[in-house]
């Protein structure tokens, strides 16, 4: 098990616990680093603080004291944490640096780093990356916002191993020296606007991915993408595009095909995931993998039986010739846009969620093929005034996930789809778009 080395910080304030929190603390702890936590939430019998009392770290609970930055060099704090918060925004005044963990996984590792960012995709784009470097039998790992704590992940890889980490602009942010060997930026829309407030702050956020790159280094990008093409053309890595537009360099595809740069990869007819959204994501994890050495028989292998991440287009069941699909990380528009894009089916709609300030006139476009919307949550004012807009006339408002299922089911006909693509975040109901997700799924197998 690794430890930090030449890490050029003594004292270290870890803001929140958390899972990343938890595994940063004890990284540092076992590297010789001076260690003082704060978390609002904790508890003193908690698991996690009786392990770091034990180690011998400072814990301050119950709340955020200025004096917890006394004597510090450095905060690693909980990338969902806002800068806002007084402990972030004193340490910034004070120019103490403001890092997450994934910081401290760069320390660490020290084979092939594969960072995958964007506003969607970065989950499905990720499990390809890792599914298809392990089909080629080399060794990999996987970390980062796909649910792994990356600092504790690199902390047992091997010099030959690939760590393939999903990067959310959170984590993003609070990097300094992170440097991936492969970084594949997917697009770019507008996200997060209640965390970063505006709109480049956002982009900028996200650009951090390829700030340290080098010419030795490869850039995998969205050349459909304007708004990816406007901050890639100043990258120093040597760029590698993947287009669903463009032909001939890169990844990309043809009607029948898909390929990497000149050679053909398989039949598209062959590959299991729909949508167009999925086949971009397809060609950046070959993009991306190409860069590692991997075969084109394992990129087939994978491409013919990954059947999609969970909560992302998963496939429910049918019932009563109604197909359910599951696609509650659909938490901002472009995502729902896609979901809608893969059906030739009519749809209804069920979507809501947190209100982060945005209105939804980019989502009208793509409502053409919905029939009927459910809605929920503190956007469903606004999703209303938006399908009326589109000339959708069955619109039904609701409190629970069962209502909803209920609702949609009601509006519905024999081959219909019924979508679950929130174009929101989950928080205002639900702690997580998991939990979200999951619910759904309960509600249709409790329809009768």
């Amino acid at each position: 098990m690794k430890t930090l080395s030449n890490f050029p910080y003594e004292h270290v304030l870890v803001l929140g616990l958390a899972k990343s929190g938890t595994a940063a603390a004890h990284l540092l702890i076992d590297s010789d680093v001076k260690v003082r936590v704060n978390d609002f939430k904790a508890e003193e019998t908690s698991e996690s603080v009786v392990g770091l009392k034990s180690k011998g770290a400072e814990v301050i609970l119950g709340g955020h004291p200025l004096t917890a930055l006394d004597g510090i060099d450095l905060m690693v704090k909980n990338p969902g944490i806002p800068y806002e918060n007084r402990l972030v925004d004193e340490a910034v005044d004070r120019g103490i640096p403001v890092v997450t963990e994934v910081e401290l996984a760069s320390y660490l590792h020290e084979g092939p780093l594969i960072g995958v960012t964007g506003s969607n995709g970065k989950t499905t784009t990720t499990t390809l990356i890792y599914d298809m470097i392990q089909a080629d039998q080399k060794p990999v790992s996987v970390a980062g916002n796909i649910g792994k704590v990356s600092c504790e992940v690199a902390r047992y890889t091997s010099l030959e191993e690939t760590m393939v980490v999903e990067l959310s602009s959170f984590q993003l942010l609070g990097t300094e020296a992170f440097r991936p060997d492969v970084a594949v930026w997917l697009n770019l829309y507008e996200a997060h606007l209640d965390y970063h407030h505006t709109l480049k702050n956002y982009h900028d956020a996200k650009a951090k991915l390829i700030a340290n790159q080098t010419e030795e280094d490869a850039l995998v990008y969205n050349a459909d993408d304007e708004r990816v093409m406007s901050y890639v053309q100043s990258a120093k890595a040597r760029r590698i595009a993947f287009s669903l537009e463009h032909q001939g360099s890169g990844a990309w595809a043809d009607e029948q095909s898909i390929y990497f740069q000149d050679e053909a990869i398989m039949k598209r007819e062959d590959i299991v995931l729909v949508g167009p959204q999925n086949l971009q994501n397809i060609l950046a994890a070959v993009a991306a993998v190409k860069q590692v050495g991997v075969s084109n028989k394992a990129i087939e292998h994978v491409l013919t039986t990954f059947t999609g991440v969970q909560h992302r287009l998963e496939f429910v069941t049918e019932t009563n010739g109604r197909r359910f699909y599951n696609d509650s990380k659909a938490t901002n528009i472009l995502a729902t846009s896609y979901a809608l894009r893969s059906f030739e089916k009519p749809v209804i709609l069920l979507a809501g969620g947190l209100d982060r300030g945005n209105d939804f006139d980019g989502l009208k476009e793509y409502l053409s093929g919905v029939k009927g919307m459910v809605l929920f949550g503190e956007t469903a004012d606004k999703l209303a005034t938006t399908a009326e807009e589109a000339g959708i006339t069955s619109i039904v408002k609701v409190e629970t996930m069962q209502e909803a299922v209920d609702a949609a089911y009601d509006l519905s006909t024999t081959e219909d789809v019924i979508l679950l693509s929130p174009a929101c975040a989950s928080w205002d109901q639900y702690r997580t778009f998991e939990e979200r997700g999951n619910m759904f799924t309960e509600a249709v197998h409790k329809l009768k």
